[in-house]
């Protein structure tokens, strides 16, 4: 089959995934299966290779991410009933003020957080930054609000454990301690320069607080600021929440959370809540560090593998928390866990099973004979690809690892880091977040905007985190 009918093949079976999602409300999971079945009959692989290529595709991802996502989430399900992420932004409240406060839970969200399933991680700390929001001033709804949207999302792309993050690393074949050392390097200035940039335009009048926020709630939150019962002020918050299920459950776990915090915070430590955690990131980028420097250091090898790191971070997370919480709750939070991570298991399997497809269609080589003069083109162009499909489908993690498996094939052939790529698609999906995501309208309600206003705050300020990161990745594909 000549070039020509591989490419719009292959552009068709991608449109087709997009309006049978977009127009035909189609469960992304079924109709980026029907755009791969399309794309290797169109291609003459027949139905035979065409079965076991989908199928291959969806068991090699999963092999490569499947444990990682599961430890990832349960992790931070575990966290969300122990009330760590309440009394982490309230540290961080005391020890760096008000007027830091964007950048400081922007940049915890981003980075460590991130092992929290998103909705969950957004009720839980929304209401919070909410009500802490008057204390920074003129604009603290506007800021508070931009910096949860871009580290909420920027994080769930660049850093892991974020979903999309582990999701396009074992699409691409990236090992997870290069992945945490590149995310990290990229995801803290983005963030940082970000929030900067819609700060500077919030202050030149780019935010109206009559028009761009809510002030239904006015008089309950006045309410709540009387009352000193941290329950019902938790509660209060959560019916504020948007009728869409994934945020009502995440809702609906908000005053046992607040509860358990009371109980467990006396008598454990912040920091030995997140320990475990911290201790498998530590071992993930040490693993890392060893690769780069060829140092040979079995043990440290050993426990550096992001299955084993991880592992250990769950086994620690649940003996820490069972001992502040009880085992029920443990094992209610597990339950919540494997819940959760089926869905997103499942579309990171079929996003593989899409870039397989495309891969043994030889697009590949096609592609890898345009882009052999330059590094920086691919790059562009899978930002730009994830953009659109953001635009019309509305999910951050879908954009991202089509637009990574479209291109995935012409790394090698080129000479591009597959990192490099990961993270171009990541930056290209944060591209007009709006009121096609879940997200948008949870950022809406939760933290007291209007429309108008999440479209300045969420959209505008995601879309900037998109742009910086960009030309934050493009210089760096140049020294690496």
């Amino acid at each position: 089959m000549s070039d020509i009918a591989v490419l719009i093949n292959t552009a068709v079976a991608v449109l087709a995934a997009v309006v049978l999602i977009v127009r035909f409300r189609v469960n992304p999971v079924i109709a980026l299966v029907i755009g791969s079945v399309y794309l290797g009959l169109a291609v003459g692989l027949g139905v035979e290779k065409t079965v076991e290529t989908i199928t291959s595709g969806f068991g090699e991802i999963m092999v490569e991410v499947g444990l990682l996502i599961a430890f990832g989430v349960l992790m931070g399900s575990i966290l969300n009933q122990s009330g760590a992420i309440r009394r982490l932004v309230e540290l961080l409240l005391s020890t760096f003020g008000p007027k830091r406060l964007p950048y400081t839970m922007g940049l915890a969200i981003g980075t460590v957080l991130q092992s929290i399933f998103l909705d969950v991680l957004l009720v839980i700390s929304a209401p919070l930054a909410r009500k802490l929001a008057p204390k920074i001033g003129k604009l603290g709804t506007a800021r508070m609000a931009t910096a949860m949207a871009i580290a909420l999302e920027c994080g769930i792309v660049f850093m892991v454990p974020g979903v999309a993050s582990l999701a396009l690393a074992g699409l691409l074949n990236v090992p997870l301690g290069k992945m945490l050392l590149f995310g990290l390097l990229l995801v803290v200035p983005t963030i940082i320069i970000s929030i900067a940039i819609m700060t500077f335009l919030f202050r030149r009048g780019f935010w109206n607080e009559e028009k761009d926020e809510d002030h239904t709630f006015v008089a309950e939150e006045d309410r709540e600021g009387e009352d000193d019962d941290e329950d019902a002020t938790a509660a209060g918050h959560s019916t504020q929440t948007p009728q869409r299920n994934s945020g009502k459950e995440a809702a609906d776990l908000q005053p046992s959370t607040v509860a358990l915090a009371k109980r467990g915070k006396k008598e454990f430590p912040l920091l030995l809540l997140f320990a475990p955690l911290l201790t498998s990131l530590l071992l993930i980028g040490a693993g890392a560090i060893l690769q780069i420097l060829e140092i040979e250091l079995p043990w440290l090898q050993l426990l550096g593998e992001p299955v084993i790191a991880l592992l250990i971070g769950l086994i620690g997370t649940c003996l820490v928390t069972r001992s502040a919480i009880g085992q029920s709750r443990v094992e209610e939070a597990i339950t919540i866990g494997f819940k959760e991570s089926g869905q997103i298991l499942i579309l990171t399997g079929v996003g593989g099973s899409l870039a397989a497809t495309v891969a043994a269609a030889g697009l590949g080589d096609i592609l890898g004979g345009f882009f052999s003069a330059s590094t920086v083109a691919p790059l562009l162009v899978v930002w730009a690809i994830a953009a659109v499909l953001h635009i019309a489908v509305g999910s951050v993690t879908l954009s991202a690892i089509t637009a990574a498996g479209l291109l995935a094939p012409i790394a090698p052939a080129i000479g591009l880091d597959p990192v490099l790529l990961a993270l171009a698609a990541g930056a290209g999906s944060l591209f007009m977040v709006h009121v096609t995501s879940n997200t948008f309208w949870l950022l809406q309600s939760l933290l007291g905007q209007s429309v108008r206003g999440a479209l300045k705050s969420v959209t505008v300020g995601v879309s900037v985190a998109s742009v910086v990161a960009i030309l934050l990745i493009l210089p760096m594909s140049l020294l690496f």
